[in-house]
């Protein structure tokens, strides 16, 4: 890919998150802001005294230094919505780490409602976001304040953070753009794992597994830093949807730890960032292992060493990035197109944690939304380096069959050594037919000629053999000018025809060069059919030398064994076939005379060389 591609795909991304990004702040545009002050609960507090005195509530925007506790939190005077005074009105608010809520509604002609709901409770108006949206009793009179009454609150952010005013169909309306956002997004998450997971057994490559396990992370902290969980399993504590986001979110950062190790080339992690990669895990899997164990007890610390985690897991894929462009990695631009916007808007979020910025609605959702793009963008770098590991196997393997090919083949003729011809010719089924074939007076004609001359001829000898023989037939060469040729016995050249066709050939200097054959039929299932197929042939060869060269002679045929016993009994003839070895010598002579090859070949035990040639 070009230097321009990953730029075009980056800004495309950004693009899309600039389009998809309205969507999630829809929420906080529908409706009216409802500013909030706060103060701890103190004995003797009634609902009536705290709404009398709203002068007795802290105002200050960061509610969290306060730590946890149980708290009042008072809303100031309330807008007035356009519309119908009976269309049903709504206060949403951000969901957050507490045991028990009630709000008391106050309305313009004195009177007060309740609407109580604990964190076993909260599913039956937690909406995507995840927020929550408390439909107001309706009343003849509007709603003037709200003051919130909570139970149990960590406190970690805030105890009521992002309070509007609105329709409650306008929220509803919102709901379902943001479904509509979060189904395309799990939707092509699960889809990338599946199809990677069906990848895997045929790629084996062991990025895919660890990719798969990041998608599952992402999947399950989109369902639960959402909501959608919690609409899902109605039963599920809100407190206990918190727990799990965070153990979601802590397995996300462990295997990108984990992913970055193999998406990267073996050079990149090597030495000091390989240490410092074990480090970060500890950092980020300590805090948050204590996090899913210990909360609610010792929550802030807990929470603090989990955002300081997180912190450690940015700086941490930075230095990777700028090792991975030190190293020239091939993957650093897949890696800066999948990685650059997450992390950009997970710092947004460790500010916002770390109460350095003011909290937006958007920040909780670019996560997700960073996270659905990356899932995206990320496969594509997966498939770039699956497709160059791809490559570089296949490269491998051409390579590995270019040296097999070398180490089987004979260098002078191209044909088969002896050892790649057994490999391919023991186990054949069925009767197979063995011709060996040896120069006549080879010795001469390299004396004669030069060895260089000498090597052409067996070129030529190699490429003629090679010829004459079928695509399912095994040339080799099986000594110095010595060849051999192996086919089914019912598709074995003509000894005739082969002389012949070895004789027209063209040689160097005119050289006339004549060939003798020795053939055999029989089986080869194992190496001792071999050597006893080779044996006979051998000797038949030897026949040919010994009746007067450029002929052809038969050896014994070898009876193939006989087919085991049916399983059924079979219906036989009355007349029972006599199975007996029978012997018989050809000898095939183009002068079509009567040499020491006419009658059966053998050869004398006390010599078992050919004849020698003349001199």
């Amino acid at each position: 890919m070009n230097g321009m591609g990953p730029i075009r795909l980056w800004v495309l991304m950004l693009a899309l998150l600039a389009a998809v990004c309205p969507l999630t702040e829809a929420r906080a545009q529908v409706g009216e802001t409802v500013a909030t002050c706060v103060r701890p609960i103190r004995a003797g507090d009634t609902v009536r005294a705290m709404l009398a005195q709203p002068q007795a509530f802290d105002c200050t925007p960061d509610q969290s230094a306060y730590g946890a506790g149980d708290f009042w939190a008072l809303s100031k005077p309330l807008p007035t919505l356009p519309g119908d005074l009976h269309d049903r009105m709504s206060i949403s608010f951000a969901s957050a780490w507490q045991n028990a809520t009630t709000l008391h509604i106050l309305y313009a002609d004195g009177s007060i409602r309740h609407i109580a709901f604990t964190s076993a409770t909260t599913s039956r108006y937690l909406l995507l976001g995840p927020m929550i949206a408390v439909p107001l009793p309706r009343a003849t009179t509007r709603p003037v304040r709200i003051l919130w009454e909570v139970h149990g609150a960590a406190n970690l952010r805030g105890v009521v953070r992002g309070a509007r005013l609105q329709h409650y169909a306008q929220a509803l309306e919102v709901e379902s753009e943001l479904s509509l956002l979060y189904g395309a997004i799990m939707g092509m998450v699960v889809a990338l794992a599946i199809y990677n997971l069906a990848l895997w057994p045929a790629l084996r490559q062991p990025l895919q597994p660890v990719y798969c396990l990041l998608l599952f992370f992402i999947t399950g902290y989109a369902l639960s830093s959402s909501g959608l969980i919690g609409q899902w399993l109605p039963w599920l504590d809100n407190n206990e949807r918190h727990r799990w986001n965070a153990i979601m979110l802590g397995g996300v950062a462990l295997t990108i730890v984990v992913f970055a190790r193999h998406f990267f080339e073996r050079e990149v992690f090597r030495g000091w960032l390989d240490r410092l990669s074990v480090v970060v895990f500890v950092l980020i899997a300590v805090p948050n292992v204590a996090f899913a164990l210990f909360a609610p007890w010792w929550i802030r610390p807990l929470d603090t060493a989990v955002v300081a985690g997180f912190a450690v897991l940015l700086g941490f894929l930075i230095a990777v990035f700028v090792q991975a462009w030190r190293r020239r990695s091939n993957f650093a631009w897949a890696f800066a197109l999948g990685w650059g916007t997450p992390i950009v808007l997970a710092m947004f979020r460790v500010l916002n944690a770390a109460h350095l910025i003011a909290w937006r609605p958007w920040i909780d959702q670019s996560t997700v939304l960073s996270m659905g793009a990356e899932a995206l963008i990320a496969s594509l770098g997966v498939a770039y380096r699956i497709y160059l590991l791809s490559r570089e196997r296949d490269l491998a393997r051409a390579d590995e069959r270019v040296a097999r090919r070398l180490a089987d083949t004979d260098p002078l003729t191209g044909l088969f050594n002896r050892r790649a011809f057994l490999e391919q010719a023991i186990g054949r089924s069925g009767p197979q037919t063995l011709i060996l074939a040896d120069i006549d007076h080879f010795k001469r004609i390299n004396d004669t000629l030069g060895h260089d001359e000498g090597d052409e001829v067996l070129r030529i000898f190699a490429r003629t053999l090679g010829e004459a023989a079928g695509l399912d037939m095994l040339v080799a060469r099986i000594g110095g000018e010595e060849f051999a040729l192996l086919a089914d016995a019912s598709r074995a050249p003509d000894a005739e025809t082969l002389l012949a066709r070895l004789r027209a050939v063209a040689y160097p200097s005119g050289l006339k060069v004549t060939a003798s054959l020795g053939l055999c039929t029989g089986p080869m299932r194992d190496e001792s059919d071999w050597r006893h197929l080779y044996r006979e042939a051998d000797q038949a060869l030897f026949a040919a030398k010994n009746g007067g060269r450029d002929r052809a002679c038969w050896g014994v045929a070898i009876d193939m064994p006989p087919l085991p016993a049916p399983l059924l009994p079979s219906v036989r003839s009355k007349r029972n076939a006599r199975l007996g070895r029978r012997a018989f010598a050809r000898t095939a002579d183009h002068d079509g005379g009567t040499g020491a090859g006419a009658g059966r070949a053998r050869l004398s035990s006390s010599d078992g060389r050919y004849p020698r040639d003349d001199p």
